[in-house]
């Protein structure tokens, strides 16, 4: 027999561009979590770091980077979140799937195929 007067309600209320913003990150996540490209280039960059501390493409005497044919290196050999690294592997994601050849589980398996 409690009329509910004791209780306090926390309800806070949000604005729509707050609820807006906070779907499209959920939305964000959930098509992240089921991109196939994109979880295969994350399992290769993990991979890579177990493997490797600099980035395997990055001349550390003069400073350059293999991927981008003699470029230089902005990010000073640091693959993780390098967005030539990245661009790098989506590209050998597209190769391997338009051939029809079965995608490494490991980057060292990667390097070793030849395409």
């Amino acid at each position: 027999m409690s009329s509910g007067q004791g209780q306090t309600s926390t309800r806070t209320k949000i604005s729509e561009k707050e609820l807006e913003k906070i779907m499209s990150q959920l939305i964000e996540q959930e098509s992240k979590a089921k991109d196939p490209k994109k979880k295969w280039v994350t399992r290769m960059l993990r991979s890579a770091k177990m493997y490797h501390k600099m980035c395997p493409y990055y001349d550390k005497r003069t400073g350059k980077c293999f991927i981008k044919m003699g470029g230089k290196c902005e990010r000073d050999g640091k693959f993780d979140g390098c967005p030539v690294f990245i661009e790098w592997l989506s590209k050998k994601y597209d190769e391997l799937t338009q051939k029809g050849v079965p995608l490494p589980m490991d980057f060292q398996d990667l390097v070793l195929l030849a395409v």
